[in-house]
C-alpha cells in the first residue's frame, strides 16, 4: 500500500483512523459535528465516496450518528455497566420496580422494558442446557431493555414449563423480588450459576431488536441456574452490544488456610 501523511492502507481507512483519533483524544468531543463531506475532502485530497466510506465506517463502529440532513455527529457514549456477580445478592427494591429499574434509575438515568412472555419449544442450546427430553417446552421471558430511550440490551429467560405454569413468572410484568426469588418459594433456590461469555456477530433477531448498525458486535452472555441438588432450572441469555456495555466482574481473594 502507499504511504501518505496519513500512514498505511486505503485512504478512507487513513482518513477513519485520523477522526477516530480525535475522537479517542477528546478533539471532537461528544455531540461534536464532524466536518461536512466538503471539508473532508478539502483536507485530506480526498474523493466524496473515499469520503463517506470513512465516515460510514466510524456510523458501523458506534462512534459517530447520522442525524440527516444536519450533518454526522460524535455519539455520546454512556455504556451500562453490566455485573454479573449481582445476580444472587440481596434485593432491597420497591414494589414497582425491578432490578434493572431501580438501579438506572437511581443514576439518573431513564429505564424501561419491553416484557413478552410466552410458551415456546426451546431452542436447542436451551434446552441441552435444562436438560429436557424431545418435546417439553419452556416459558420464557424476553425482555428488551432501554436506557434514556435506546435499546440496550436483550434479556430473555427460559424456564421449564413444568416448574411455572401458574406463577408470576407467567405474567408479562416486572416482579420487583426477582424471578430467582420467585423459584425458590416454588421449591427451586438456585444455589449455583454456569456463565458463558460469547464474542460473536449477531443475529437478524437480535440486530432488529436493538436496532444495531451493521458491524456492531455483541456479547452473548448464556447463564444457567442450578439448585442445590444440582437440577438446572433457568437459563438466560443476554445480547450485550458491544458499543454499550461494560462488563464488570468483581473477584475476591480467598483467605489461605494455614498449616500447623
Amino acid at each position: 500500500m502507499p504511504v501518505t501523511r496519513l500512514g498505511r492502507g486505503p485512504k478512507y481507512q487513513q482518513i477513519a483512523d485520523a477522526l477516530r483519533g480525535q475522537i479517542e483524544d477528546g478533539t471532537l468531543g461528544p455531540d461534536a459535528k464532524l466536518p461536512t463531506e466538503a471539508e473532508l475532502q478539502a483536507e485530506y485530497a480526498a474523493s466524496r465516496e473515499t469520503v463517506r466510506k470513512a465516515v460510514g465506517l466510524l456510523v458501523s463502529e458506534g462512534l459517530v450518528i447520522s442525524a440527516r440532513p444536519q450533518g454526522h455527529f460524535v455519539r455520546r457514549r454512556q455504556p451500562m455497566v453490566f455485573r454479573p456477580q449481582a445476580e444472587f445478592r440481596k434485593r432491597p427494591y420497591t414494589p414497582e420496580m425491578d432490578a434493572f429499574m431501580t438501579e438506572y434509575s437511581a443514576e439518573g438515568r431513564e429505564p424501561r422494558q419491553e416484557i413478552e412472555v410466552s410458551i415456546v419449544e426451546p431452542p436447542a442450546e436451551v434446552a441441552k442446557r435444562l436438560h429436557l427430553e424431545p418435546g417439553q417446552l419452556t416459558a420464557v421471558r424476553k425482555r428488551l431493555r432501554y436506557l434514556d430511550g435506546e435499546p440496550f440490551n436483550i434479556n430473555d429467560s427460559y424456564y421449564p414449563l413444568e416448574l411455572v405454569r401458574e406463577s408470576e413468572i407467567m405474567r408479562p410484568e416486572d416482579i420487583a423480588r426477582g424471578a430467582n426469588e420467585v423459584l425458590a418459594e416454588l421449591g427451586y433456590r438456585q444455589v449455583r450459576a454456569l456463565d458463558e461469555l460469547y464474542a460473536k456477530m449477531p443475529t437478524p433477531d437480535w440486530t432488529r431488536r436493538l436496532e444495531l448498525v451493521p458491524g456492531t458486535p455483541v456479547i452473548y452472555y448464556i447463564t444457567t441456574g442450578f439448585t442445590d441438588a444440582g437440577q438446572p432450572v433457568r437459563v438466560v441469555q443476554n445480547v450485550l452490544p458491544g458499543d454499550r456495555h461494560v462488563i464488570s466482574y468483581e473477584r475476591r481473594r480467598e483467605a489461605e488456610s494455614s498449616e500447623s
